[in-house]
């Protein structure tokens, strides 16, 4: 029998009015990552994938962990994120942070290992974002409701 969670989740994160959640959902997510020592997320109990990413801050080079869905690739050591920050203005911190560091770490289930990082552009951007529009449909609500800017995506590969 196939979890029917991770569908209603789908559904549900295509509507707008999920948006007001965000602070209840970051408090949630990072309560669950507490409890399993970063394996899990609110968003892995959901049915959804999630890493934590970190990277050095853009300006203080400190290290700066965030948790993010991210959409699989065919490619197990490929993680495909996309800077939506819920369908605010303005671009997510995090992403700000990827757009200069060549290499980053993720941590996976358990796992944690070095990533490059390739902000995408161009046809390859293109092609990321209808994978990830397919993966979360949420992601097109967002880009409508964020509509003068475009969201970053970004490719991290795993380096190890």
């Amino acid at each position: 029998m196939r979890n029917p969670v991770p569908a209603v989740v789908r559904r549900v994160g295509t509507r707008p009015s999920l948006m007001r959640f965000e602070p209840v959902v970051v408090r949630l997510e990072t309560a669950v990552r507490r409890l399993t020592r970063g394996r899990r997320g609110v968003l892995d109990l959901a049915g959804l994938p999630s890493v934590e990413v970190t990277a050095p801050g853009r300006r203080t080079g400190i290290p700066r962990t965030t948790a993010l869905l991210y959409v699989p690739d065919a490619d197990p050591d490929v993680v495909l994120l996309v800077g939506s920050n819920w369908g605010r203005p303005k671009h997510p911190a995090w992403s700000a942070n990827l757009l200069v560091a060549d290499k980053a770490e993720l941590h996976r289930r358990g796992d944690r290992f070095p990533v490059t990082v390739t902000p995408l552009d161009g046809p390859a951007r293109d092609a990321a974002w209808q994978r990830a529009v397919a993966f979360w449909p949420g992601y097109a609500m967002e880009q409508r409701m964020a509509s003068h800017r475009p969201f970053r995506l970004f490719e991290l590969r795993r380096s190890d």
